[in-house]
């Protein structure tokens, strides 16, 4: 018998494929065990990947952690394990870069059976009669326009209050914005801040607490938020089989008013160097990631695919409100974080220094903007 460890995300979205597959997996092949243990959200995107590889076989990952991974040696190159027609394959499915931000080095070190990107949402119910933003202007527009008693709401806790921000400066700044011997760029950081800073006061008072599943939440079991105009985008929200009032989802705002350079997320699998069973790991990673289970039985799960076999999907997206017609202009328009070793530190330890800054501005104690970007600039000159 063999017996595999696998490390996920705590969320329906990050688990319950993974266990449904795995059952699908074992009838294929009685003699293999998953075992299947969760990280909390914040883990996921920060935790030291090379750690977890220490004890699990199977690892599901962010992708800004392939660079420091790969310095480290503690992934499997699926490249030398996977025939090239099915790494072909994966490159031709996948949803904007998705596919290709697990690249590094010239080697493939996980396969995107997740994909997702910052998108905006709404309750279809309580935007009656306005406007859909599309500019940064209509969301101020917006929020300075719904009646007392509902909200913009916008997920800015440490984390994703760095992932906006980020998204912020690539809308302004182009994907090219971050300097990976500088940090961020005097104008771009300054107007991203700027901008964050001027919609503070009009959003819903839950925002600087909360991540985008809070904030779907609450958006879905209340009445009091409208419109998200940047978070992570959840299936889960717009399903048929949704708890609450079924969420809405839609391509980002942006200061052109195409949906461009929204931070790309989603998840990787990815194989543990030290696994003692490499070959049969590699082969449930690449079951998950085809084509076939990501339409079917990965998305019935609760699962956000990553091959674009499922995005294409009219039964899937019938049974979403159209969740991944709606936002595949944002995903295929997203940017890619830098992916070099220092990168993982450095976003989580910015998200603090830039949660703080939000938290001053509100409560009427303000840094300028050029102090903060100063500061987080400062901190990226301590990693590199």
């Amino acid at each position: 018998m063999i017996a595999l460890k696998g490390m996920t995300w705590d969320h329906e979205r990050g688990y319950d494929p993974l266990l449904r597959t795995t059952e699908r997996f074992a009838a294929h092949y009685p003699d293999v065990t998953i075992h299947w243990d969760r990280r909390s959200l914040k883990d996921f995107g920060d935790y030291p990947v090379d750690a977890l590889a220490q004890e699990y076989d199977l690892l599901m990952i962010d992708h800004p952690h392939v660079g420091i991974c790969s310095a480290n040696g503690v992934l499997v190159p699926l490249d030398d394990w996977i025939p090239a027609d099915y790494l072909a394959d994966q490159s031709e499915g996948s949803v904007g870069p998705s596919h290709r931000s697990y690249q590094w080095g010239g080697r493939q070190w996980a396969l995107a059976v997740d994909a997702a990107a910052q998108v905006s949402s709404y309750r279809p119910d309580l935007l009656q009669g306005y406007k859909l933003p599309s500019t940064w202007t209509e969301v101020r527009k917006l929020a300075d326009a719904l009646p007392s008693g509902r909200k913009i709401g916008w997920p800015l806790c440490p984390t994703d209050a760095m992932c906006s921000f980020l998204s912020l400066c690539a809308n302004i700044g182009g994907a090219s914005f971050f300097d990976e011997a500088a940090g961020i760029p005097r104008t771009t950081g300054e107007a991203a801040l700027a901008f964050l800073d001027g919609m503070l006061p009009l959003l819903h008072e839950c925002s600087l607490a909360s991540n985008p599943i809070q904030m779907y939440d609450r958006m879905s079991s209340t009445d009091e938020i409208a419109y998200v105009p940047l978070a992570f985008g959840y299936t889960n929200y717009a399903r048929a089989s949704c708890a609450g009032r079924r969420l809405r989802f839609a391509d980002i705002p942006s200061m052109t008013g195409a949906p461009e350079q929204a931070l790309l997320g989603g998840v990787g699998i990815a194989v543990s160097a030290r696994s003692e069973h490499i070959p049969v790991a590699v082969r449930y990673a690449m079951f998950v990631a085809s084509p076939e289970v990501q339409r079917t039985i990965y998305y019935e799960a609760g699962g956000q695919p990553g091959h674009a076999a499922a995005w294409t999907d009219e039964r899937i997206n019938g049974d979403c409100g159209d969740f991944f017609v709606a936002t595949r202009r944002t995903m295929e328009n997203s940017y890619m974080r830098p992916r070099h070793p220092a990168f993982p530190a450095y976003q989580e330890q910015a998200g603090v220094i830039l949660h703080e800054a939000l938290e001053r501005s509100l409560a009427g104690r303000p840094l300028s903007e050029s102090a903060t970007l100063a500061e987080l600039n400062r901190l990226y000159a301590s990693f590199i």
